[in-house]
């Protein structure tokens, strides 16, 4: 067994903990921010009944980036899992070797 195939195992392993970080992470971090900029709306709309309409729109814009946030990161997340681009030298190596 030489060192380019105890690294990669060790590279599958870590890229598994990085996807799983980044695809958990980006979910409570959206679940966070959902969860304040709901609460945020109602509070507005409790204090100014008439400014619903306005608020209503302001709140599907901010929604539409805070869920950004957590495509992105599930994307990267994704990518690292099944495409994982620091593979590809460790296996020329392991080939090499």
């Amino acid at each position: 067994m030489n060192l380019a195939s105890i690294f990669g195992g060790n590279l599958q392993g870590l890229s598994a903990i990085a996807s799983a970080l980044f695809i958990g992470l980006a979910a409570c971090g959206t679940a966070i921010g959902f969860g304040v900029l709901g609460g945020k709306y109602l509070e507005g709309v409790a204090r100014q009944p008439e400014l619903n309409k306005m608020l209503m729109g302001r709140f599907f814009i901010m929604m539409a980036f805070v869920d950004q946030f957590a495509v992105i990161s599930i994307v990267l997340g994704l990518l690292v899992m099944f495409s994982n681009p620091f593979m590809g030298p460790v296996t020329h190596a392991m080939g090499a070797a």
